[in-house]
C-alpha cells in the first residue's frame, strides 16, 4: 500500500497528515506529487471529491520548506488562484492543516473583506497566496505585492475560471509572473477553452487524469424526474421529508429564485439557508458553518457553491433547476459522495430545460435513470419558456409553468406563457475589472 512518506514528502508534513487523519493517497495524489516534486509543470484532470488540494498542495509545500527563511515584504513564493471565495476558503484551510507545526505561512485574498487589512497583511510576504482573480488584481493595481519572485503557480478549478469570464484577468496576472516559474493546472473537465489555456500558460507538461473528464463518481445513485416547474417546490418538500435530519443541497438557476424557494422552505418548517452572490462574504460563511455544524439540514445555492463546499456530510443533491453549463452537473452532483461516502443526486427537469438534459447525458454518455414522469413531448419543451426567463417563482399564489397538479401526466401539456426577464446569472464569482488597466513590469511575460 502507498503512503504519504513513500511519495517522498517531508517528514515535517507526513507528520501533520497523520495527525489529521490522513493516511493513504489519492490516485490523483499518488500520479500528480512525484511529478509536481520533480519541479515538472503539470495538467491535473480528476473529478471533485478526490483529493486535488493535496495533490498540489502538498509538493509545492515540501518544496517551500526547502527554502529555509521568510519570504521578503509584499512578496509572494506561490500563487494559488480559485474562481469563488468558498473555494479559496477551502484550498486555505486545508494548507493550514498540512503546514500546521512548520514556518510556511498561508495568505488569503477574496473580494467581500477589507482590501486595506489584505495589503497590510501581504506587508509581510506570503509563502503561499491563496485568491480570486479580481481581488488579486485591485491589489496589484494597488502595488500592495509583487509576484516578480513567484516561483509557482496553481490554476484550480480551470473550467469555472474560463466559464465564468476570467480569462483576461488570468492574461493580465500572468504579465506579473516570471517567465520561469512551474505551473499546475487542475480542473474535473476538459473543454477546448482548457486546452487552449494549457498551450498558453503550461510548458511541456505532464498531464495525469484519474478519469474521464466530467465522469461522476461511481457511488453516486442518480435520477430525473419530469415535472412542471410550478411542481418543483412541492416534490422538493417530499423529498426532503423522506429524509429527516439528513443534509441536502439544493441548486438554483439564479440568486433570487434560490432565495426565494429557502424563504419558502423555512415556512414550510425546515432549517434552510442560502447562499449565493447576493450575500456578503461574512454571511456566505456563517451560512456554511451553520450547514457544517448542523444547524442547518437544507443549503440553497447557486452555482457559486458546486466547487466550494467540500462537507462530507452532504448526503443528497437536488437539481432544482437544471444548470445550464453541462459540466455544472458534475460540480454539483460532486457534493455528495465526498471521501468514499454514498449519496444521491436527483435533479427536476421542466419542458424547457429539455436542451440542458441531453446536454448533461451527453456529457455522461448515458442517460440519467427516471424518477418519475416522462420525457417531455417536443412541443411541450418548444412552447415553454426557456431557461431562465422568470425562474424562481415558486411559493406564489399560482405556480409558473403547468397550473396542473404534481401527478399529471407531463406529455403534451401547454404552459402557459411569461414574460422574458433578465438573463440568469451565476451568483458570487470575483468579477474582474472590467476599467483596470494593468501596468506591464519590465522583463515579464506569461
Amino acid at each position: 500500500m502507498s503512503t504519504f512518506e513513500s511519495l517522498g514528502l517531508s517528514p515535517k508534513l507526513t507528520k501533520g497528515l497523520e495527525k489529521a487523519g490522513y493516511t493513504t493517497p489519492t490516485p490523483i495524489q499518488l500520479q500528480a506529487i512525484p511529478h509536481i516534486m520533480q519541479g515538472r509543470d503539470l495538467m491535473g484532470l480528476a473529478q471533485t471529491g478526490t483529493g486535488k488540494t493535496a495533490a498540489f498542495g502538498l509538493p509545492l509545500l515540501h518544496r517551500l520548506l526547502d527554502i529555509g527563511h521568510p519570504p521578503a515584504p509584499r512578496t509572494v513564493r506561490a500563487l494559488i488562484m480559485a474562481p469563488t471565495r468558498e473555494l479559496v476558503s477551502q484550498i486555505s484551510e486545508n494548507l493550514e492543516v498540512f503546514t500546521k507545526g512548520t514556518a510556511v505561512k498561508v495568505a488569503t485574498i477574496t473580494g467581500g473583506a477589507s482590501i486595506f487589512r489584505q495589503s497590510e497583511r501581504l506587508a509581510r510576504g506570503a509563502d503561499v497566496l491563496v485568491a480570486t482573480p479580481g481581488r488579486l488584481i485591485d491589489l496589484l493595481d494597488r502595488s500592495a505585492l509583487t509576484l516578480e519572485y513567484t516561483g509557482y503557480l496553481v490554476l484550480d478549478e480551470a473550467d469555472q475560471m474560463l466559464d465564468m469570464g476570467f480569462i483576461h484577468a488570468l492574461k493580465k496576472i500572468a504579465k506579473h509572473l516570471p517567465m520561469k516559474r512551474q505551473t499546475l493546472l487542475f480542473s474535473a473537465t476538459m473543454p477546448k477553452l482548457i486546452e487552449d489555456l494549457a498551450q498558453t500558460y503550461l510548458r511541456d507538461p505532464i498531464k495525469v487524469q484519474v478519469a474521464p473528464p466530467g465522469k461522476p463518481i461511481e457511488k453516486i445513485v442518480q435520477g430525473v424526474h419530469f415535472i412542471p416547474q410550478g411542481d418543483k417546490a412541492k416534490l422538493l418538500e417530499s423529498y426532503l421529508k423522506q429524509h429527516p435530519g439528513e443534509m441536502a443541497l439544493v441548486f438554483g438557476r439564479t440568486k433570487h429564485g434560490s432565495e426565494k424557494l429557502m424563504k419558502l422552505l423555512v415556512s414550510w418548517g425546515f432549517k434552510a439557508g442560502s447562499i449565493h452572490g447576493n450575500k456578503s462574504q461574512n454571511q456566505r460563511e456563517r451560512t456554511l458553518q451553520e450547514f457544517r455544524d448542523g444547524t442547518l439540514d437544507v443549503l440553497v445555492a447557486t452555482d457559486v457553491a458546486a466547487r466550494g463546499i467540500d462537507i462530507s456530510g452532504v448526503r443528497h443533491v437536488y437539481n432544482y433547476d437544471m444548470p445550464n453549463v453541462p459540466e455544472n452537473y458534475v460540480h454539483r452532483i460532486g457534493r455528495t459522495a465526498r471521501a468514499g461516502a454514498e449519496g444521491k443526486a436527483v435533479a427536476f427537469c421542466a419542458p424547457a430545460e429539455m436542451d440542458e438534459l441531453k446536454a448533461v447525458e451527453k456529457l455522461l454518455k448515458a442517460p440519467i435513470p427516471v424518477l418519475g414522469g416522462a420525457a417531455w413531448s417536443m412541443d411541450a419543451a418548444s412552447a415553454a419558456p426557456r431557461p431562465g426567463q422568470n425562474r424562481g417563482g415558486q411559493g406564489r399564489g399560482k405556480p409558473q409553468g403547468h397550473g396542473k397538479p404534481m401527478g399529471a401526466k407531463p406529455m403534451g401539456q401547454k404552459p402557459q406563457g411569461q414574460k422574458p426577464s433578465r438573463p440568469a446569472e451565476v451568483g458570487g464569482a470575483e468579477s474582474p475589472r472590467k476599467a483596470f488597466r494593468p501596468r506591464r513590469p519590465a522583463g515579464r511575460a506569461a
